[in-house]
C-alpha cells in the first residue's frame, strides 16, 4: 500500500505538526468496540467501518527518546471541539508530558445523539490491545532505539460531565465560532447540577461562562424526571440563575480579590456611594451580574464581540440596568482612553481583567500579551482612584515558565502592593494590584465583607500578598 509523504513524516518529531486521516475500523465486530451503535455513542451494534486518526507533536522540544501517548475519544463527543481540533487537540497534549499523541475516534460525519452521556473509558481499557499495532506504526523512529518496543499508554479523558448537550452554534465577528451547551454536572459528593456553558472554538477547552440552570415550575414539577429526560425535554423549560452564586472557582477568586480594598469599599457603601467597577471582558455575563446584583456595584462591561453580548443576554440571564451597563470594544484599548481623559466617570474602585489569549496555538493562556505592557498597566493604574484595584485572571502559557514572574515583577513596578490567589485547578491563578498600601484585614465584621463571601465563598483566605 501507499504510504503519503505526510504519513512518512510521521518518521519523525516535527513540533506542531498536526495530520489526520482516516483508518481501517480495527474494532469490528468485537467486544472492545467503544463506538458500538455507529455513531459514537456506545450502544450494541458495530461502528463505521473507518475510523480518524489525528496525530499532534509538541511545539516544544523533544527528548532525544521522544514518548508517544494516545487517547480514544469518547463515545458521542467526536464532533466536540476538544477532540475535532487542532486547538483542542493541543490543550490535551500540552497537559501531558509526551512528545506526540494520537486521537482515535469516529469520522467526524458520523452522527451524535443530541444528548450525550459521558462515560469513561475503563482503565485498564480492552481496546489497547487493538490498537497497539497502529499506534506502534505511528510512533517515531527513534523511540525504537536499542531495539525496545516503546510503550504507547491509552491516556483516558476526564471531566466532570454527565450529559451533554449542544444548544446552539453562533459565528462572531471577533471570536469566531462559539457553542452554547447545557451540561449536567458530577457535584459528588453533594448531587449533580444542571449548567449552561458557552466555549469558542479558538479555545475549546475553556469554559467562558457558565451558570446554573434553574426548571420552570412545570418542569419542576416532574420531580420524578431522571437528568436525561429533563434535557431531552427541555425545550424553554431550563433558564439560566440570574445574579446567583458564582460557580467558576477561577471568578469566585477575582471577587475573592475585591477584599483587600474592603475597608474603603465599605466606607464608600456606608456613605451611600456605589463602587464603580470596569470589567474588561464580559462573556456571558457571570461576573458583572454577580457584582452589580450581589456587591451593589456600579458596573461598566466592554467585551469585543457584539455577539457575545447578544448570546449573554439570550441564554445566560445578562440584564443591563441603570448601574450595569455593557458595550461593544475593545477592552485594552478603553483602559488606555479613558486613562487620557479626565472626566470622573472614568474613576473606577476596580478594574477587573478576564480576557484569554486569542492565539490558540500557544495553549491556553491568559491575559493576552498586550495587556501586560507597562504602558497598559500605567493606564489602568491611571483610571482607577486613589484605593482602586487591578484584579487580573492569569493562566501562564504552558510553554513559557517566564511569563508569570515577569507579570508579577512589572506589577510590582506599577502598583504600590500585589497580592495572589492561587484558586488550585492547576492553571488559573488571580493576581490583585493596589494603587495604595490598603489597610490589613480585621475579622469579617462589615457588610461588605459578608456579601463578598457568598460569592467568594473560602477564596477569602487564600490570599496572600506577594
Amino acid at each position: 500500500m501507499a504510504v503519503s509523504q505526510e504519513l512518512e513524516g510521521l518518521r519523525r518529531i516535527a513540533p506542531s505538526r498536526f495530520v489526520s486521516f482516516s483508518f481501517p475500523n480495527p474494532f469490528l465486530g468485537h467486544a472492545s468496540n467503544p463506538y458500538g451503535d455507529g455513531s459514537g455513542g456506545g450502544g450494541g451494534g458495530d461502528a463505521g467501518e473507518c475510523l480518524r486518526v489525528a496525530v499532534l507533536d509538541s511545539p516544544i522540544p523533544s527528548p532525544p527518546i521522544p514518548r508517544t501517548a494516545a487517547m480514544l475519544v469518547p463515545a458521542g463527543r467526536h464532533r466536540d471541539w476538544i477532540f475535532s481540533t487542532r486547538a483542542g487537540h493541543l490543550h490535551l497534549l500540552l497537559s501531558t508530558q509526551f512528545s506526540r499523541l494520537i486521537l482515535v475516534g469516529p469520522e467526524l460525519s458520523a452522527p451524535s445523539p443530541r444528548v450525550i452521556p459521558c462515560v469513561a473509558r475503563p482503565d485498564p481499557d480492552p481496546a489497547h490491545a487493538r490498537l497497539l499495532p497502529l499506534l506502534l506504526a505511528l510512533c517515531p523512529m527513534a523511540a525504537f532505539r536499542d531495539n525496545t518496543v516503546p510503550d504507547v499508554p491509552l491516556l483516558t479523558f476526564h471531566d466532570d460531565l454527565l450529559l451533554l448537550a449542544p444548544v446552539k452554534f453562533v459565528t462572531g465577528p471577533v471570536v469566531g465560532e462559539m457553542v452554547i451547551e447545557d451540561v449536567a454536572i458530577d457535584c459528588a459528593p453533594g448531587p449533580a447540577e444542571l449548567r449552561r456553558r458557552l466555549r469558542f472554538k479558538r479555545m475549546p477547552c475553556l469554559v467562558q461562562t457558565q451558570v446554573r440552570l434553574c426548571q420552570s415550575p412545570a418542569a419542576a414539577a416532574s420531580s420524578s424526571s431522571s437528568l436525561l429526560e429533563v434535557m431531552e425535554g427541555s425545550g424553554g423549560l431550563l433558564q439560566p440563575e440570574v445574579g446567583g452564586s458564582l460557580v467558576q472557582p477561577y471568578l469566585q477568586a477575582m471577587v475573592a480579590g475585591l477584599a483587600v480594598i474592603a475597608p474603603s469599599i465599605e466606607e464608600s457603601i456606608q456613605s451611600g456611594v456605589r463602587p464603580r467597577c470596569l470589567c474588561a471582558g464580559v462573556g456571558g455575563g457571570s461576573l458583572p451580574m454577580s457584582i452589580r446584583v450581589g456587591l451593589q456595584f456600579s458596573v461598566l462591561g466592554v467585551e469585543a464581540d457584539g455577539d457575545v453580548l447578544d448570546v449573554a443576554r439570550s441564554h445566560f440571564g445578562l440584564v443591563e440596568d441603570e448601574f450595569l451597563h455593557v458595550h461593544v470594544g475593545d477592552a485594552i484599548q478603553t483602559i488606555v482612553d479613558f486613562s487620557r481623559r479626565r472626566e470622573p466617570d472614568v474613576n473606577f474602585r476596580a478594574v477587573m481583567v478576564d480576557l484569554d489569549s486569542s492565539d490558540a496555538m500557544c495553549g491556553v493562556s491568559a491575559p493576552p500579551l498586550e495587556m501586560i505592557h507597562e504602558s497598559v498597566l500605567l493606564a489602568a493604574r491611571k483610571v482607577l482612584d486613589k484605593h482602586g484595584v487591578l484584579i487580573l485572571n492569569v493562566i501562564p502559557p504552558p510553554a513559557d515558565g517566564s511569563f508569570y514572574k515577569g507579570l508579577i515583577d512589572l506589577l510590582q513596578q506599577v502598583f504600590s502592593e500585589l497580592y495572589e490567589i492561587d484558586v488550585g485547578n492547576g492553571e488559573n491563578f488571580v493576581l490583585a494590584a493596589t494603587v495604595s498600601p490598603e489597610t490589613a484585614l480585621t475579622g469579617n465584621s462589615g457588610h461588605f465583607l459578608t456579601e463578598l463571601r457568598k460569592l467568594a465563598g473560602d477564596f477569602l483566605e487564600h490570599i496572600r500578598k506577594l
